[in-house]
């Protein structure tokens, strides 16, 4: 019998998230441990009168494209996977790797070449209605250091809310920050300030990532200025990187260190131009995850959090920095944090101002 938690995990998504309808071309990439989702969601498709293309993979195939291509074939760009995008409506991407590491001994520059190369389609992407959300397996758990019962309890904690009643707190936020030109986070070892004159703040809903819950804008590029400190650890290129320090300058990061993994934030940090800049600035309120996992879907959206990410800028918020990647970095704020729209106080003392 079909565990009921992901039968409603692929309602969200169909109705909810991407809101597919009759005549719908929809593209569902999925990982192979993603097998049981995938059923359902098609199944979900179907009784739309919609139509489904699925595309399977693995991290071991990913890590054994980067393992014997060379640089030409980095370089050489999937005619047909953009046509079918293109072709596309709807795309709905589940990741459940069976190797949360597997591209970890690759070359980071390697990694950035193929990011480079594949661009355009991740811009199509954005393009149409679409979303990203995990299926729980044991290599997730794992890398949460919880059992596989324990894992899925995590996922669908943070996964099946009522996520109109969300919609309506994150709106509520968006338009307090939305009255002001700036923002300040404060905290321990912290005091980071940005312009968001003539910028947009988001309030993710879960329309595009499953589980959602922040509040997101990319800030006028050169005008952030002073220092931040992230306690929260996280993956680049299969590597963990903790205890991040960086320090602004106008806009740019002008020196950084970090706790553990210093050479893999040097090698992100060398990507291209774009990626010394802060592509969004972002307040996590989904209390459903209380913990991190090393799986940014769901670390960013900690309640009582917020994150910074270092490269490219979001359309949607009228940014304007490009770099080939955007890599989020998480700070917890519960116990020190405080978060300043102009002069008014968003957040103190572990609450948002209508909690107060």
């Amino acid at each position: 019998m079909v565990d009921p938690r992901i039968v409603e995990h692929a309602r969200i998504l169909v109705d909810y998230s991407t809101k597919v309808k009759a005549g719908d071309m929809v593209i569902l990439f999925a990982d192979i441990d993603a097998h049981d989702l995938a059923v359902e969601i098609v199944k979900k498709v179907a009784e739309k009168g919609a139509s489904t293309l699925t595309l399977m993979g693995s991290s071991e195939l990913s890590r054994g494209y980067m393992d014997a291509a060379s640089d030409e074939a980095l370089d050489l760009f999937p005619k047909p996977q953009m046509e079918a995008i293109k072709a596309s409506d709807v795309l709905i991407s589940l990741s459940s790797p069976l190797n949360t590491r597997a591209l970890a001994g690759v070359d980071p520059k390697r990694l950035m070449r193929r990011s480079q190369t594949t661009k355009p389609i991740s811009d199509e992407v954005l393009k149409k209605r679409w979303c990203g959300t995990i299926h729980p397996n044991q290599a997730l758990a794992q890398e949460g250091k919880m059992s596989l019962s324990e894992y899925k309890d995590f996922v669908y904690g943070a996964v099946l809310l009522d996520w109109e009643k969300e919609a309506k707190l994150m709106r509520k936020l968006r338009d307090k920050l939305q009255a002001s030109d700036t923002i300040r986070f404060i905290g321990k070892e912290t005091d980071l300030k940005a312009s968001t004159k003539d910028r947009l703040w988001v309030a993710a809903e879960g329309t595009n990532n499953m589980p959602s819950g922040e509040v997101f804008i990319s800030p006028v590029e050169k005008s952030v200025e002073g220092q931040i400190y992230f306690d929260i650890p996280f993956l680049f290129a299969g590597k963990e990187i903790q205890g991040v320090r960086l320090e602004f300058k106008d806009g740019k990061v002008v020196k950084h260190s970090a706790e553990r993994g210093e050479k893999a934030l040097d090698a992100l940090l060398e990507v291209d131009e774009g990626v010394k800049y802060l592509g969004e600035m972002a307040i996590g309120t989904n209390r459903g995850i209380e913990k991190y996992t090393l799986n940014m879907l769901f670390d960013e959206k900690i309640g009582d959090t917020i994150h910074c990410a270092l490269g490219m800028a979001y359309p949607e918020c009228k940014g304007t920095n490009e770099s080939a990647v955007h890599v989020d970095i998480i700070k917890s704020m519960k116990e020190e944090g405080k978060i300043l729209a102009g002069d008014f106080v968003i957040y103190e003392k572990g609450k948002f101002f209508w909690e107060k």
